[in-house]
């Protein structure tokens, strides 16, 4: 498959190219197919650059498609080298604030009403402005505070030109690179496209803030803002406004006045039955959607990007949580593989002497140092380097937490994930238990154990009858067996072949002692022929054997 280079495609390609001349080198351009996009001239006056910080300030000047993929690459581990993944995990798409009549004209095509007819009060400089949309604070006809979130004009169109280059490159990458095989690039394409989507749809975000509020109600200190549906649709969202501030933006003074641990303690908590009992999570905590309330509460905004996990990927990512968390790091490996996929690049012992070797030394580290989101981060970045392919989970898992770091560190700088983790393991494993425990799974179990003790009687009368008439019969199906039978057919050919040697040998050796008129240099001509034979039929044994492990270790090199 080759490129597809339509008219207002190429300045989009040419865009990719420079990005990857500038943070890789002209190689990388020519093998992703974009070198005809580039003249000479850009090719001399590139600067090379290393920075994080610019790579993150690059990718907003490119567009929100490209700080959206900035966002998602920053929870792979496997594809990002480790000194990009912070500057881009601090992406928040703040951008040039679009004006007010723009706003005025998107209401009245979302809500189908003017401004000064659905809102008692809007107020028009907005308060947060990003690359989807932009945020004002408003009060409804009933006195409600709210904020209002309303899509950028055209941003769909934009967005839909940026996916089918990217998906171009990606097919490409697929079909004629090692790496975009290895690594399995058009998946990371099709997981990207399909979480861009569903923000652009802010019904669904509408959905997810409804969904975990009533998910954390047993969190009293963490807030979850509603939608109001009446004001609610693709392109405008409304929901209740929480009073607070960026956690980032909160003072040294104001931390003594705040029950720091217990914050952070119950934030941790609320992620991890997000996570592991829940099945749908925040996936993007990042210091600008996590508020601390004037009540000295914390509070999720900006829940357009969830994460989901399935029940069996859930008790796969808490026993992996539980196994770094008591720095067992041979069992993180064990489990890290049984849940990816291995390619033939795969070196077993080298990823679980790297993962061992990660784990044993962060198992004590403190949050100012380091955490499990971390830690899982390495696991994918390790995996990444010996052939194996971590799921989307684990990454986004990884990178949820890690970004916990910086609101753990401004709530308490002394708190201890890993502590935290197996105190409330205990807790997540009562309550995922629970969840399991549903009137429909236990009427299910109930109508199998019935067909099973209904039928025990009938199954243990015909085994004991045929143990009774000595008709038993154990079938064993053996894979490979006609490869087992030859293999032991060749010992048996060298063991026959080394008795029929000795015998030889030792008849040879009792012939010495008869007397015969045949003779060879002196001595009985036969006994000499036997020796003859022996030492032969030796040899060839011995060569034989020699010659047919070599083949077999060359086959296994």
């Amino acid at each position: 498959m080759s490129l597809s280079f339509k008219p207002h495609h190429l300045k989009r390609y040419k865009d990719i190219a420079m990005l990857l001349l500038t943070y890789g080198n002209a190689e990388m351009v020519q093998n992703i197919g974009l070198r005809s996009t580039l003249t000479d001239e850009d090719l001399s006056g590139a600067k090379q650059s290393n920075s994080p910080d610019q790579l993150a300030d690059d990718l907003e000047k490119m567009g929100p498609t490209f700080v959206k993929l900035g966002q998602i690459l920053s929870s792979r581990a496997d594809l990002i080298p480790p000194q990009y993944l912070k500057g881009l995990a601090r992406l928040q798409d703040k951008v040039k604030p679009f004006s007010y009549e723009e706003v005025e004209e998107a209401v009245v095509q979302g809500l189908g009403v003017r401004l000064s007819k659905g809102f008692q009060e809007f107020e028009r400089e907005p308060i947060a402005a990003a690359s989807l949309g932009q945020v004002h604070k408003a009060t409804l006809r009933d006195g409600r505070s709210v904020v209002v979130k309303i899509q950028r004009p055209n941003i769909r169109k934009q967005i839909a030109e940026d996916l089918e280059v990217l998906e171009n490159l990606a097919a490409f990458l697929s079909e004629h690179t090692d790496f975009g095989q290895r690594f399995q690039v058009s998946k990371i394409f099709d997981e990207f496209q399909h979480t861009l989507i569903h923000e652009l749809d802010y019904t669904m975000e509408a959905s997810n803030l409804k969904q975990i509020h009533e998910n954390l109600l047993e969190f009293p200190n963490i807030v979850v803002p509603l939608p109001v549906n009446d004001y609610t649709t693709s392109t405008i969202l409304t929901m209740d406004f929480v009073p607070g501030k960026k956690i980032t933006d909160v003072q040294p003074l104001e931390r003594t006045e705040l029950a720091g641990s217990a914050l952070a303690d119950e934030l941790l908590k609320a992620y991890l039955k997000q996570i592991l009992v829940d099945g749908i999570f925040h996936a993007d905590p990042h210091p600008g959607n996590v508020f601390l309330t004037t009540e000295h509460k914390v509070a999720l905004i900006d829940l357009g990007m969830v994460g989901r996990t399935s029940p069996e990927m859930q008790e796969k990512l808490l026993k992996l949580l539980i196994a770094i968390s008591e720095g067992h790091g041979d069992d993180a490996a064990s489990l890290a593989i049984k849940m990816s996929e291995t390619t033939d690049h795969f070196d077993e012992a080298q990823f679980r002497r790297e993962i061992a070797n990660v784990v044993s030394e962060q198992q004590n580290s403190t949050l100012a140092k380091m955490d499990v989101g971390r830690i899982l981060l390495d696991v994918c970045r390790i995996a990444g380097m010996n052939g194996l392919y971590v799921p989307v989970e684990l990454s986004l898992l990884g990178k949820t937490l890690l970004q916990l770091d910086a609101v753990g560190r401004t709530l308490d700088e002394h708190f201890n994930p890993n502590a935290a983790v197996r105190r409330h393991v205990r807790d997540i494993l009562n309550q995922k238990l629970q969840k399991d425990a549903t009137s429909g799974k236990l009427l299910n179990t109930f109508l199998e154990m019935k067909d099973f003790l209904g039928g025990l009687p009938n199954r243990i009368n015909k085994l004991m009858d045929l143990v009774g008439s000595n008709s038993l019969e154990v079938k064993v199906r053996a894979t490979d067996v006609h490869l087992v039978l030859e293999g032991f057919q060749k010992i048996a050919n060298r063991i026959t072949t080394g008795l029929i040697l000795a015998a030889l040998i030792i008849g040879a050796s009792l012939l010495m002692r008869v007397q015969s008129n045949f003779t060879i240099f002196g001595y009985p001509g036969l006994a000499i022929l036997c020796f003859v034979a022996a030492a032969g039929g030796g040899f060839w044994l011995v060569f034989s054997i020699m010659m047919a492990d070599h083949k077999t270790n060359r086959r296994h090199r």
